[in-house]
């Protein structure tokens, strides 16, 4: 075995050769740092010797050639030696274990294993996809930069190692039969050669190559066991590298893929205090009143202080709701009202479950779809008017023709009645009141048109009503007043034409915001919309109130009267056609009405008819 002084490098020489490594924590000993606490590394340094000593036991004893005839003696220097050893051991373990950086990993190794055995050459190579080894770095004493033809080694060596995870050594290649013939060993004229395979778990990794063409370091069967245990370290440490690399490149692509969404993403614990929150849900978090500097991570920070007080409850309600249960909440559409400005969001928020299925926090997934929601309602208004824009074409053109019948009979009457033809004037007259009747019942078919195009289907009247509201807002009529809204969350969706019942609400706030803004009202205008489920009569109930001047007593029961309006640019059709869709729904419409406001109540069945 190599004597103790070529073995063990001092720490002076040790901060020569490869500069001074400071060991982290983990790594190292509790509490103490390299050079410091002397005493108490001292203590650790035997505890670990004491490890080691152990393992170099189970290798000798699987290796009984390890135990020298000094060692079978008890010599003071071959216990000497075999401690310098197991220190440089210690310390080359140290070191190659204080860093996660692959690289400096790699060529701490190849250094440390060249000092230790005293080798003139070494090389690393690790086996890549295909099972090929590739060189990943290579030493050599006397020569600060490697060429080509220094990366010259027996490959037969190295991958017969590989492939059968076996150690190899030989202390005299040239006369050794194994390898005497082989071209690279006589033209490199190498002396001594060991490789020793890299395995972690196992499974082999790489190899250990190193040797020598000096007869004055020659490798002995117990370098090859040192070289063993040395291996041995360092594989762990480099599969622990290639594991930390791969974790930093995965959470690296998950931020990025995360922070570029644009999609919202928060994770919350326990206690909803938020543990990651992409770019996307700052932006959103602003809208909600939020302060803060945006390029300030949101970590650390409790969700609900993002919101202002007139939301927290609801966010935390249903926070807990899915943290209590394990269920899923989920909206696809809903309004927020933070500071003078009103969100539309699409919120779902699931639980983080652990590999026990222990529920660890809460994902939330939110997108702000306010301008979305905007291009829908302007697509549909544009759909609208292009229907509208038909029917008044048709209307125009049905009541021409009737008045241009009118007129000429009007105008030929004038003629046959100063002729004195009374004859011809009976047929004029006659026509004249024919086409009346006509227009009368064109105009009457107009009104109950309602009937012809109804489509059902199953609609959520809590989202019917947000979505008009938060439509109607924007618009000059609804700027002094104010919605309030309350809605049954037993109610559930209830067989309807979307589009009717959406038009006969839409009377009803236009007709209400209209009266609460009419002259002279001076107060703020309040609009109250409420929803009930009445289970006895499986009906949906739905109040509309206003705090408007209300409808004298004396019109009540002509309201929905065809042609009666108290507007003068009223046409008297809006509510008689809200009462037609409504019957059409197999409904009923009430008005109820005081000085202090008005209340239509409207009763639609929950089950299809």
């Amino acid at each position: 075995m190599s004597t103790p002084d070529a073995r063990k490098m001092t720490k002076a020489e040790d901060k020569a050769v490869f500069g001074e490594t400071k060991i982290p924590q983990n790594t190292a000993s509790k509490g103490t740092t390299p050079d410091t606490n002397a005493d108490h590394q001292e203590m650790d340094l035997d505890d670990t010797l004491a490890q080691m000593e152990a393992i170099f036991e189970q290798v000798k004893s699987a290796q009984p050639r390890l135990e020298t005839e000094e060692e079978k003696s008890s010599s003071p220097d071959s216990a000497r030696v075999r401690r310098d050893d197991l220190e440089a051991l210690l310390d080359i373990s140290k070191a190659i274990n204080s860093t996660l950086v692959l690289d400096d990993i790699l060529q701490m190794v190849m250094r440390r294993a060249s000092k230790l055995l005293r080798a003139e050459r070494g090389f690393l190579m690790l086996l890549d996809e295909e099972g090929t080894l590739q060189f990943k770095t290579a030493h050599n004493i006397s020569k600060e930069s490697l060429s080509k033809e220094d990366f010259r080694i027996s490959m037969s060596i190295a991958n017969n190692v590989a492939k059968t995870g076996k150690s190899t050594y030989t202390s005299d290649a040239q006369h050794d039969e194994r390898y005497s013939k082989q071209k690279s060993i006589v033209e490199l004229d190498l002396k001594s050669i060991m490789c020793v395979p890299l395995k972690s778990k196992e499974k082999i990794i790489g190899i250990l190559y190193l040797d020598n063409s000096s007869k004055s370091n020659i490798f002995l069967q117990s370098d090859l066991y040192l070289f063993e245990l040395f291996a041995s370290q360092a594989a762990i440490a480099i599969e622990n590298a290639k594991l930390y690399e791969n974790l930093l490149s995965m959470k690296i692509y998950n931020e990025n893929v995360v922070n570029k969404t644009p999609v919202g993403i928060v994770v919350v614990d326990n206690n909803l205090k938020i543990t990651i929150a992409n770019r996307a849900s700052q932006e959103i978090f602003k809208k909600t009143g939020w302060s803060e500097d945006l390029h300030r991570p949101l970590r650390n920070l409790f969700l609900l202080d993002l919101f202002p007080a007139e939301e927290k409850a609801r966010w935390k309600k249903i926070c807990y709701q899915v943290l209590y249960t394990g269920e899923p909440f989920e909206e696809a559409k809903s309004y927020h009202k933070f500071q003078s400005e009103e969100i539309a969001l699409s919120l779902k928020v699931s639980p983080l479950n652990s590999h026990d299925n222990r529920i660890l926090g809460l994902i939330i997934v939110i997108e702000d779809i306010t301008e979305k929601v905007i291009a829908e309602k302007y697509l549909i208004y544009s759909q609208n008017l292009v229907v509208k824009g038909e029917m008044a074409a048709y209307i125009g053109h049905e009541l021409n023709n009737y008045l241009t019948i009118i007129m000429n009979n009007a105008e030929l009457l004038s003629l046959n009645l100063n002729k004195g033809e009374l004859v011809k004037s009976e047929k004029n007259v006659k026509a004249i009141q024919e086409n009346v009747e006509r227009m009368k019942r064109f105009t009457e078919g107009m009104v109950d048109f309602s009937k012809l195009e109804t489509k059902i289907t199953e609609y959520d009247l809590r989202i019917l009503i947000e979505d008009l509201i938060f439509s109607l807002k924007p618009q000059e009529l609804y700027s002094r007043i104010s919605f309030q809204t309350s809605f049954d969350p037993s109610l559930s969706p209830l067989p309807m034409d979307v589009g009717q019942i959406q038009q006969v609400l839409l009377n009803l706030f236009n007709n209400a915001a209209e009266a609460m803004n009419t002259p002279p009202t001076s107060h703020a205008g309040i609009l109250s919309i409420t929803t009930a489920y009445v289970k006895r009569e499986e009906i949906a109930e739905i109040k509309i109130t206003d705090n408007g001047p209300g409808i004298p007593a004396e019109l009540l029961s002509k309201i929905f009267e065809p042609h009666f309006t108290t507007k003068t640019s009223g046409h008297g059709f809006g509510l008689v056609i809200c009462e037609k869709i409504v019957k059409n729904h197999h409904g009923k419409i009430f008005v109820e009405s005081s000085p202090a406001g008005t209340t239509f109540t409207i009763n639609l069945p929950m089950i299809k008819e």
